[in-house]
């Protein structure tokens, strides 16, 4: 576990997104969790010996930091448009009915997916108050119209899940770019220039961090630019998702899911431009 402040930190050795402990005494607040259920149960099991869980908040309705939060017998929180998408979800999640790139798609059935329902939304903004501390939940759409930040004032720590990703590629298709380089904005200036990102792929974020992957939503808009303008998308979308996975450096291993992540991304994204959301 890493510590990111007193009493906050982040865990990365988990399948799916890295996790966040917000730690108050004897309470504690869960920044989303494992994918695999016997690995949230693992993780839950490492944090009970600080204290009791008092929430889990999911960042979005990744299925990445979704599936697992039926290990969890606490308060979900999301945002409301979270809740609505994961509301439509079957009660048994198959990843390979839509591959994405997720870790997600490796599953070959996951049964209760009603357990991953979030009990508490909404839709501007939250306070939660964990003992002495209060930690506040901000929805910053970009990555997923109901994708929201945690943030820790007392100690300058905002979980910013995919905002900026740093070891790999986040997944595209549900992306609104316009509010994506919004978030990206908010990070460089104002109050938030004092405070540490953390990512959900990767950890602490530095400023210039923030700028590469501006630079990287860039050329997202220019590939999306040229797929709208070709006939074929398909026959090209291979060498811009190719392109485009440059940018995060990897092991060999994960190139494969990476390039198909892009991929679908790209044409998913393409698809809800060209038809609608």
């Amino acid at each position: 576990m890493h510590k990111l402040a007193t009493g906050v930190y982040y865990e990365s050795r988990f399948a799916g997104v890295d996790v966040g402990l917000v730690v108050s005494k004897d309470d504690l607040f869960l920044v989303d969790c494992p994918l695999r259920f016997e690995e949230s149960k693992e993780w839950l099991n490492t944090v009970s010996e600080r204290g009791t869980v008092r929430y889990l908040a999911l960042l979005d309705a990744h299925p990445d930091r979704v599936l697992g939060s039926r290990a969890f017998d606490v308060p979900l929180l999301a945002h409301d448009h979270a809740l609505a998408e994961i509301r439509e979800w079957s009660d048994t999640f198959k990843g390979s009915q839509h591959p994405i790139g997720a870790e997600s798609d490796r599953l070959k059935r996951v049964t209760g997916i009603h357990r991953s329902v979030p009990d508490l939304s909404f839709n501007k903004s939250a306070r939660i108050h964990l003992g002495n501390l209060e930690i506040q939940l901000q929805h910053r759409p970009g990555p997923q119209i109901g994708s929201i930040w945690v943030v820790v004032p007392a100690a300058s720590v905002v979980f910013i899940g995919d905002c900026v990703t740093l070891s790999e590629p986040p997944y595209l298709g549900s992306a609104d770019l316009a509010a994506w380089y919004n978030c990206l904005d908010v990070l460089r200036q104002g109050a938030m220039k004092s405070y540490t990102p953390v990512s959900a792929y990767g950890g602490p974020v530095e400023r210039e961090d923030i700028n590469a992957f501006a630079r990287f939503l860039r050329k997202v808009e220019s590939r999306l630019e040229k797929l709208e303008a070709d006939r074929h998308p398909e026959e090209n979308v291979d060498q811009y998702a190719a392109e485009l996975l440059e940018d995060f450096p990897h092991p060999t291993a994960r190139t494969e899911m990476y390039q198909l992540r892009l991929r679908a991304g790209l044409l998913d994204l393409l698809e809800r431009v060209n038809y609608g959301d």
